[in-house]
Parts: C-alpha cells; structure tokens; sequence
C-alpha cells in the first residue's frame, strides 16, 4: 500500500500558510488534536482540500457548511495528512480504509 504523510498542521491562507498536497489523486485524514474530523479523496487532492475552507478563503464548494465552518473555527490546532495514489481507482480504495480505520466527527 501507500504511505501516508506526516502530520501537518492546516496552513492559514489569511497567514501566507501553504498546503502541501499532492497534485494528483489521493486522499487527505484531518484531526483536531487526537479527534479525527473528516477525511476525502480526490483526483487532485490539493484542489480538493481548498474547499475545506469557507468562502473567500477556500475554492470550491462544499455541501457541508458545518465542516467548512468546524474546520475555520479550529484552524489553528487542526492537522492534515494525505497520501498520493497513482489513480483514482486506488484513492477510491484508500478512503475505504481510511473511513474504516477510525471514528471521524463528520463521517460523510
């Protein structure tokens, strides 16, 4: 399998902060301290993770106001990991694992 990377903390775009992602598929865990919050997939998983924040600070949209506003809330104790997958099929099976592998406060 894949290997996840370290722990990161979530940058603050108001800060400067960057997101170190990959550019392709993969997926992406996020904690607030020992709490998993969510966690996704996507065939571009930086792109994808800049919609975890609202408007105008995050691109994208998002069915889920209450992550986005969780997420900006704790912004500055919250921690993001991903791992790089060489296809869509593979990051489909990584989220799998990932969904089953602990409790997240927005599981979906």
């Amino acid at each position: 399998m894949y290997e996840w990377s370290e722990w990161r903390k979530f940058p603050d775009p108001r800060n400067g902060g960057i997101l170190v992602a990959p550019f392709g598929p993969g997926c992406y865990r996020i904690k607030h301290g020992s709490q998993f919050i969510l966690f996704g997939m996507g065939g571009h998983v930086a792109s994808r993770m800049t919609s975890l924040l609202p408007s105008p600070l995050g691109k994208g949209t998002r069915n889920n106001s209450d992550k986005r506003s969780y997420l900006f809330e704790h912004l500055a104790d919250i921690e993001y990991q991903t791992l790089a997958c060489p296809d869509r099929k593979a990051a489909v099976e990584a989220e799998r694992v990932a969904k089953s592998s602990a409790e997240y406060k927005f599981p979906r």
